[in-house]
């Protein structure tokens, strides 16, 4: 196997920003990633964890040192970007400064035995996967949410004790987004544990329960997509198009058949944490604010969504996501049953969907 590698390199002693130093390996008897980086190294030092037990992102995603390379040529392809687990917290190329996760075993420290301050380790790359300390440094962490979850199961007696204390903790679960784009082969139970202390607390609320629409009332009658026939009078040739969504490979694989220029967003699956807007609007304004902007100025001519309540959320709440993006982003947003109405020709009834709009897309 090829790979064309781009290592994040960083010196805090001397680098003001990082840069990315290219390798072209072909591999003889590497067999996982940690012999990939041995090998990386042999051609060029540079510092990291020798532990097959670690962790690095590889492409915007966690992975264990210890996946095979196999796994990683069919998952990835052979083009590979090699980051720190935290590139906020970059030491020395690939290794950190992991205080702020050790930080939080504070928070729950009188309920903790030695065993389970070992078992927290183990919980690192769940602490730095979170996009959401992206947006707020102080979060409590997805670590400490499992390690509550973990003493809980042991010791059921502390269990109102230790949900007490994540209640009260300022920046705590309602700040949680879900991990399951950040880490890869990620285990769905992991996810489960965090949202069953969220609904136990409270702190949960399905889509349809929650309001989405704060600068506006209006209703749609759009329902999400999950599969079409295309029927192609319009093709969309001289359009850049960007798409959001939690299941976007649909909508991806719909905009191919268009004849556009798809603009791939690093933002395109980011969880907007909806299931706590009723107590945490700003956190998904902020999330919002970074996917729309990451699609203007990636030179979007629109940006498509497949989901109602994210329609609402990107078009109807336009002054609140100005205040977290500190500017005016004029991107009309088309749900995908509309731009479908574009591409079979039905402009009436699309343009009936757009005078709802806040921005009319004013594309036909």
């Amino acid at each position: 196997m090829k790979f064309e590698i781009s290592l994040f390199r960083f010196d805090y002693k001397s680098d003001y920003v990082p840069f990315y130093k290219k390798y072209f390996i072909k591999t003889k008897n590497e067999k996982t990633l940690l012999d990939l980086l041995n090998t990386m190294n042999e051609e060029d030092e540079f510092f990291y964890d020798k532990n097959e037990d670690s962790q690095i992102i590889l492409n915007n995603l966690v992975v264990d040192c210890s996946i095979n390379l196999e796994e990683i040529y069919n998952n990835f392809n052979n083009e590979l970007i090699i980051e720190p687990l935290s590139k906020r917290r970059a030491m020395t190329d690939l290794i950190i400064n992991d205080n702020d996760f050790y930080e939080r075993l504070e928070i729950l420290d009188e309920f903790l035995d030695e065993d389970d301050k070992v078992y927290y380790k183990s919980l690192k790359k769940y602490y730095y996967a979170s996009n959401t300390l992206n947006f707020e440094k102080n979060y409590i962490g997805d670590s400490t949410l499992l390690l509550a979850d973990y003493i809980i199961e042991k010791k059921a007696n502390l269990k109102n004790k230790i949900l007490k204390v994540i209640k009260q903790y300022p920046t705590g679960i309602q700040y949680h987004t879900s991990l399951k784009n950040r880490i890869f082969n990620f285990d769905e139970n992991i996810e489960n544990k965090i949202l069953k202390l969220k609904k136990e607390l409270n702190f949960y609320k399905k889509d349809e329960e929650q309001n989405f629409k704060i600068n506006k009332t209006t209703n749609f009658n759009l329902k999400e997509l999950s599969s079409i026939n295309i029927n192609i009078k319009n093709n969309f040739k001289d359009f850049n198009i960007s798409y959001y969504g939690e299941n976007n490979h649909f909508i991806k694989s719909y905009l191919k058949k268009l004849a556009c220029k798809i603009i791939d967003l690093d933002t395109k699956d980011v969880d907007l944490n909806k299931s706590s807007f009723h107590i945490n609007k700003n956190l998904t304004f902020k999330i919002a604010g970074e996917i729309i902007q990451e699609a203007f100025d990636k030179g979007s001519d629109f940006l498509v969504v497949n989901n109602i309540y994210d329609f609402y959320i990107f078009d109807y709440n336009r002054k609140e996501l100005k205040k977290q993006v500190k500017r005016e982003i004029n991107l009309p947003i088309l749900h995908l049953q509309e731009l479908n109405l574009l591409v079979e020709g039905n402009f009436n009834e699309a343009n009936n969907f757009f005078k709802k709009h806040s921005i009319n897309p004013g594309i036909i």
